[in-house]
């Protein structure tokens, strides 16, 4: 079987995507999946995901996310940029999007080359000494470091996502430099991944809001810096949290490819 996929990649976030409106793979193929976001014996990426027929009224697709290790994922901010990206290419969309992905809902908008995704509302922070936690769609432990350019997230970022109170589900692990009064640098070790990534949509999400809920930065329109490029959140504080939370930046089409495999 031949299998026609795309390259997308969102500031160093990659990820293989597929058209499925024709439902041409089961979901149920995730070793197929692990195969494909293998980057020694497939294609080499992030996540993948597959771009279905819209399941929900008003919605224009649908977006199914798999880890680099064959799981269905959480949400993935960055995924979702670059579905968003994907699906304009395809003309399913003009410059907007509503679409609905493992958390639920949500709208994006292209404007000026960057994608402006619509996140999930985020109700409750959880503070502790050394960190934060929190669920933008996915779930994350942020700590503040210091000597982020030397830090050892592989290490350090497998540790703290493995052990307690995380365990086998486990969480992404975020860890953070204030560079600024609105400038935040950030490296993550991503679950499902299990390495550091260039880049975590949730996860430069998950800072923003905890920077501003630490008060370690009175703006909304947050910047952070990750090792794949620049990033902007922005949002408004409500009554019961934090909501109209947008996370801003490039989705680019890096290649189109056939995959073909006998078995």
């Amino acid at each position: 079987m031949t299998l026609t996929f795309y390259k997308y990649q969102g500031t160093g976030n990659d990820f293989v995507i597929i058209d499925n409106r024709e439902s041409i793979l089961s979901k149920n193929n995730t070793k197929l999946f692990t195969k494909l976001c293998d980057r020694r014996f497939g294609i080499g990426a992030d996540g993948l995901m597959l771009l279905e027929l819209p399941e929900n009224e008003g919605d224009d697709f649908t977006m199914v996310y798999f880890n680099a290790d064959g799981n269905e994922s959480s949400m993935c901010g960055n995924g979702g940029r670059c579905l968003v990206a994907f699906a304009a290419f395809l003309g399913v969309i003009d410059n907007k999007a509503t679409f609905t992905a493992i958390d639920g809902k949500h709208q994006a908008e292209i404007k000026n080359g960057l994608v402006h995704l619509q996140m999930q509302d985020v109700s409750e922070i959880e503070k502790y000494d050394t960190h934060l936690f929190l669920d933008t769609g996915s779930p994350h432990h942020v700590a503040l470091v210091e000597g982020l350019d030397d830090y050892d997230v592989e290490n350090i970022g497998r540790k703290i996502r493995n052990d307690a109170p995380y365990f086998e589900e486990g969480s992404n692990v975020n860890f953070v430099e204030h560079k600024n009064e609105d400038v935040f640098a950030v490296r993550t070790y991503e679950r499902g991944v299990e390495d550091e990534t260039l880049s975590c949509g949730t996860g430069v999400t998950a800072v923003a809001l905890s920077m501003h809920a630490t008060k370690l930065t009175d703006k909304n329109v947050i910047n952070i810096d990750t090792l794949g490029g620049e990033l902007k959140v922005t949002f408004e504080e409500g009554e019961k949290g934090y909501e109209n939370i947008f996370l801003i930046g490039p989705a680019e089409q890096v290649f189109k490819g056939e995959y073909t495999w006998l078995h």
